[in-house]
């Protein structure tokens, strides 16, 4: 399900928060990716920086039967003293000083499906993606960068969701890795909307289901190469595993769902 989230430096040339992919593509699973910014919390010079690419990824969705597609789509960033502009995430930089970073966040998540994404979702009402308001802290220390995201459904979406990200970068010349382990959590509304099914939508092979609150469990690697200051390369590859109160809704065949992303930035 829906899990968004990395962060990478084009070195002295854009802030970590730029280089984060997985946020770039829309209908990633529940343990989305949550930060370009997450590997450093520096806010950047009083210069703007900007910079311009190409992402593209695979995920295995949870779904049964379920049409799976690789997407692509440019990626544009713009980054700040204030202002934070990543694919579809806006922050807000709070003036807040101290170890811990403050944003107010708006992002648009790409969750859900249509009917004719699987033969078992005939009959379904389309599940649509939504934009998704609320508040992000980042914290930067010598153990591990540490992120915190809440947000809030506005428009076809429903629900709200949390996520706690722990993430350790490791640099060897232009290479970098960075091992990252995420918790998710979401509301009842979230599970019902996305993995519910409503009374008019129920078959005699596909019950009426209600979801409840839970959680997904992430872990994943970030593989990033700079060449020359201003070109990056990233591959990000991670795996999701959902709660039970998603693994067992009917629309549910498994519940883990692996991904793949990759992609490139220039640096202006």
């Amino acid at each position: 399900m829906n899990r968004i989230s990395f962060s990478y430096r084009f070195t002295r040339l854009l802030p970590p928060a730029a280089c984060a992919f997985a946020l770039g593509l829309p209908g990633t699973a529940p343990a989305q990716v949550l930060a370009p910014e997450l590997a450093q919390a520096e806010a950047a010079g009083p210069q703007a920086q900007w910079g311009l690419g190409l992402g593209a990824g695979y995920e295995r969705k949870i779904y049964r039967d379920f049409d799976n597609k690789a997407k692509a789509l440019p990626l544009v960033l713009y980054e700040s003293r204030w202002l934070s502009v990543f694919g579809p995430k806006l922050d807000v930089k709070l003036p807040i000083g101290g170890p811990v970073s403050l944003r107010l966040r708006v992002r648009y998540a790409g969750d859900g499906y249509e009917a004719e994404d699987s033969p078992y979702l005939a009959g379904m009402a389309e599940r649509k993606g939504g934009v998704w308001v609320g508040a992000a802290a980042i914290w930067k220390n010598s153990v591990a960068n540490v992120a915190a995201e809440a947000l809030a459904a506005t428009g076809d979406a429903e629900g709200k969701r949390f996520k706690l990200e722990v993430n350790r970068e490791f640099r060897a010349g232009a290479f970098t890795v960075t091992p990252r382990i995420a918790a998710d959590w979401y509301d009842s509304k979230y599970v019902d909307y996305y993995y519910g099914v409503r009374a008019d939508e129920a078959r005699t092979w596909r019950p009426q289901y209600s979801g409840d609150s839970t959680s997904a469990v992430e872990v994943g690697v970030r593989f990033s190469y700079a060449l020359r200051q201003r070109h990056r390369f990233f591959v990000d590859v991670s795996a999701s595993r959902s709660g039970s109160a998603i693994k067992d809704s009917p629309l549910v065949e498994r519940a883990t769902e692996p991904g793949v992303r990759l992609g490139y930035l220039y640096a202006f």
